[in-house]
């Protein structure tokens, strides 16, 4: 183990991306050459950024707030670098109304880097200094007692501060200022009402501790007659639940930070180990902790991980609330960066330019049909150039519903044409064999490989129309060798997909499953993720690594008898 000394740190994987994605932002909202202040704006949403804005609440914070226990206890709350760069990112974006761009805001880093401070502080700011008259600002959890964590902070920073005793009044589970009728309460669910709320604020602290969605969802509701409500979601790290709110939160982030979803009203930091991290490393452990070295302590650190190097029982405890990684998770198969890297992004009418580039190349198609309810995705892959033709369809009525259950823009998908609607709530299976067979005509389609669950009339009947069908079941047998095929070419750069955001975002919702053998397989990391796609894909390989690209020579050469 290296010396104790705090290394330099580095920033994770997904802390760069939210900064790279500010700047990106930054890029576009203010051209080369014009202050800040003229709010010229070249954003797509129009959003801009207030320097003076985002300045407010750092010099609230640090201005009137004051720790209260431990060894700084009397002293001013004065942040670290990343905490300003965090606040003042959350709070300078503004939209072209106005009117804050953010409306959640989620930070998660692990235990001991200051979640509670910071969102006690924020919660002050957002009760009497955010210009909000009669505020409701909350601190919610399922139940009170965890809710009153956040709020008791709160109590304790006013109580240490002349300055804000002197318009805020400290009650039993209440801090109120009169002269702008604002107060600040925890609220969990065992609350007597949740009934009649109007928050401005929502401070949750602990989110992956969240045993349902019930609350969250009551005060998302509650924020609609506010002209820019916030929510702020502080966490560490939890364990592995597909359907909890905060690890569907956590999805969101990380889905939002890799640039698979887009969502402007959504910041999210997390801090955390990468997967390739060695997680005795005293580089890692800072990697994953900004308050490295200031109130998370090394000496601390190199005693939590030899206790869960001696204890395997242990090593998900450390690996979850001191490095941040989520724990009983089954494993993100393919790496969103990596995919990101392999080609470009094509807006539709190129990605259209392309598709005609390939007219008349050999190609292996996978079609993963669903239930008549679901997505279905054909997939071609062109093994001469390593390109990739995806179609996707689902029923027009289920959109709306379908959107809202998986947060992904179905409706803007399909008006983009990267997905295909098809009439009424269930999928029309001549639409897909329509576009196959014209698929066939347009492309030298080799075979087409299909699950035979759920699909074997529609395949009857594309083998009448001329397509060479091969049934592929969804087994290790079959699926194994081209998925690590898919990985090596994704590692190596060799897949051209052109960037196709419903192909993506079911890049980004893909496990493997392994067996005592190595053989490996896709699979849904979660309930609501789809990942047709992947599997359409994966199978087209596995008839490409069976059938090279090109015609057999006993089909293009003339028989030679000696």
């Amino acid at each position: 183990m290296e010396s104790l000394a705090a290394p330099e740190r580095t920033e994770g994987t997904y802390e760069r991306l939210c900064w790279q994605r500010h700047d990106a932002d930054l890029a576009l909202a203010y051209p080369r050459g014009l202050s800040v202040d003229t709010r010229k704006t070249r954003h797509p949403a129009g959003l801009w950024f207030d320097a003076v804005a985002a300045e407010h609440p750092v010099t609230f914070v640090e201005e009137l707030c004051r720790h209260h226990k431990g060894e700084w206890a009397g002293r001013p709350l004065l942040l670290e670098a990343w905490q300003k760069r965090v606040i003042r990112a959350a709070f300078g974006w503004m939209r072209a109304d106005g009117t804050r761009r953010f409306r959640i805001v989620y930070v998660e880093v692990p235990r001991k880097n200051g979640k509670s401070e910071l969102a006690a502080a924020l919660g002050l700011y957002l009760l009497v200094a955010d210009r909000e008259p009669g505020a409701e600002v909350y601190s919610s959890a399922t139940k009170k007692d965890q809710a009153k964590i956040v709020h008791d902070t709160a109590t304790a920073m006013v109580r240490a501060s002349g300055e804000l005793r002197r318009f805020v009044k400290i009650q039993r589970n209440n801090l109120s200022c009169a002269r702008l009728s604002s107060k600040f309460e925890p609220l969990g669910a065992d609350s007597q009402t949740l009934d009649g709320l109007n928050p401005h604020g929502n401070i949750v602290d602990e989110l992956h501790a969240h045993r349902d969605r019930g609350v969250w969802d009551v005060m998302d509701t509650a924020m609609g007659a506010r002209r820019q409500p916030l929510t702020i979601a502080i966490t560490t790290a939890g364990m592995f639940e597909p359907e909890s709110i905060g690890w569907l939160q956590h999805e969101h982030a990380t889905k939002v930070l890799e640039g698979v979803l887009a969502d402007d009203a959504f910041f999210a930091f997390v801090a955390c180990a990468d997967d390739a991290d060695d997680w005795m490393e005293p580089g890692t452990w800072a990697k994953a902790n900004p308050n490295f070295g200031v109130s998370v302590k090394p000496a601390y650190l190199a005693e939590q991980a030899q206790k869960a190097l001696d204890q395997p029982s242990f090593t998900n405890t450390f690996l979850r609330l001191h490095l941040n990684r989520w724990t009983q998770q089954q494993d993100r198969w393919l790496s969103v960066e990596a995919w990101n890297a392999c080609d470009v992004d094509l807006a539709p009418a190129r990605m259209r330019a392309r598709e005609a580039s390939l007219e008349g190349a050999s190609c292996f198609g996978g079609l993963d049909l669903s239930t008549k309810i679901d997505i279905t995705a054909a997939v071609l892959f062109f093994p001469a150039t390593g390109e990739v033709v995806c179609r996707f369809w689902c029923p027009e009525e289920a959109i709306s519903a379908r959107a809202k259950k998986d947060r992904v823009p179905y409706d803007a998908w399909v008006r983009d044409g990267w997905m295909i609607a098809t009439p009424g709530n269930v999928i029309d299976y001549d639409m897909i064999r329509a576009e196959m067979v014209a698929l066939s005509k347009r492309f030298d389609m080799r075979q087409l490989a299909f699950d035979p669950w759920n699909a074997t009339q529609l395949a009857t009947q594309l083998s009448g129309d001329g397509l060479v069908m091969v049934e592929t079941r969804q087994g290790f047998k079959s699926l194994s060798e081209p998925s690590k095929d898919l990985e090596v070419r994704i590692l190596k750069g060799e897949l051209l997909h052109g960037g196709h955001p419903v192909l993506r975002w079911m890049v980004s919702n893909v496990a493997k499953i392994e067996d005592v053998n190595g053989n490996i397989r896709p699979m849904k990391s979660g309930e609501t993720a789809r990942i047709d796609g992947v599997v359409g894909l994966v199978m087209a390989l596995s008839r490409a690594i069976v059938e090279p690209a090109g015609r057999s020579t006993y089909e293009t050469e003339e028989l030679c008898v000696i």
